[in-house]
């Protein structure tokens, strides 16, 4: 009778976790789980929305996923660790996060807004034999998805996994051209340290006018900054969505740069009264808290947007006049 009354249904589950989280905790506790925050932010969250997915439960370093529709799920994977491909090519080895992802398609027993049976161990069991940054699926996944992503696929043969008493037949998704020696690692090359793109985090702008109303103004300046540097395709700049967590509260430059991974920090002020605007800039070496640049720019309010690609300009132009990387001597 029991048995009767279990609900049931065919699901795509999607099992990831951080490669070498441990170690990464003992290393950079704070860091690490800001990091996280900001992948899962920036990343996850968006792949898993575009593709229809629902998060079942997360832990410290993984997080389990399902999707009414596989190709959907092996689309979310694959789009998700090319982009992670993408960003850690422009962050140094040190900070580098890398995922292993399993994907399995069967049936499950449902339980309120969680999942469990066969299917769901069979996923988790998948990631743990996946290389790191790669996906590994199941034939019943390969078979339903096909050529219906533009994908690659490995045979891995019948496997033996921890727990399953059966082989379980595994493909590998390829992901890219890397060589076979550099998948097998499960890591990329590391990029020249001369053709690693500068990094930058733009940190909310303060209103120093006293009057509430101009918070509007002051987050709109910081966007437009943010938009204006992100179309110097040898920046790296991370999102409005990131650094607007900071806003109002106090922080340290050399704690943002950690959290976020980059090499500089951008803070500054406004303060508007009458039809006039100051604008304080200030680019700060993310490692030492130098300051490499800082300018004070003051204007009638229907010039300062006009005038903001020249502010924006400037701070490039200090950020390329360090090279790929802070310098370690002081201020310029």
């Amino acid at each position: 009778m029991e048995e009767q009354n279990v609900e049931r249904r065919l699901a795509a589950i999607l099992a990831a976790d951080v490669v070498g989280y441990s170690r990464l905790m003992e290393v950079d506790e704070a860091g690490t789980l800001a990091r996280l925050k900001t992948i899962r932010l920036e990343l996850i969250d968006p792949a898993i929305a575009k593709c229809k997915g629902r998060i079942i439960k997360t832990t410290g370093d993984g997080m389990l996923v399902e999707f009414q529709s596989v190709t959907e799920a092996v689309r979310c994977a694959v789009e998700f660790q090319q982009s992670m491909a993408r960003r850690n090519r422009d962050m140094p080895a040190s900070r580098c996060l890398l995922y292993r992802i399993g994907i399995n398609l069967g049936d499950v027993i449902v339980e309120g807004s969680d999942i469990f049976g066969d299917g769901v161990n069979l996923a988790a069991r998948l990631e743990s034999i996946s290389e790191a940054g790669g996906i590994c699926i199941s034939a019943a996944v390969r078979d339903q998805v096909g050529d219906k992503v533009n994908i690659g696929y490995e045979d891995l043969g019948e496997q033996q996994l921890k727990n399953i008493s059966r082989p379980i037949h595994v493909f590998k998704i390829l992901l890219d051209a890397q060589t076979s020696e550099t998948r097998s690692q499960g890591f990329a090359s590391p990029p020249l340290a001369s053709a690693r793109k500068p990094s930058i985090a733009v940190l909310p702008f303060v209103n120093m006018s006293g009057d509430p109303e101009q918070e509007f103004f002051a987050d709109g300046l910081t966007e437009d900054i943010i938009t204006e540097l992100s179309r110097f395709r040898e920046l790296l700049v991370i999102s409005r969505n990131a650094v607007f967590t900071h806003k109002g509260k106090p922080v340290k430059a050399r704690e943002v740069a950690r959290e976020f991974g980059v090499d500089y920090v951008v803070e500054g002020s406004v303060r508007k009264v009458t039809d006039r605007v100051r604008v304080t800039i200030q680019l700060i070496d993310g490692e030492t808290e130098t300051h490499i640049w800082a300018e004070r720019y003051d204007r009638k309010l229907e010039d300062i947007c006009n005038s903001g690609r020249s502010h924006v300009s400037d701070c490039r132009d200090a950020v390329r006049s360090r090279g790929s990387g802070p310098a370690r001597s002081g201020p310029a």
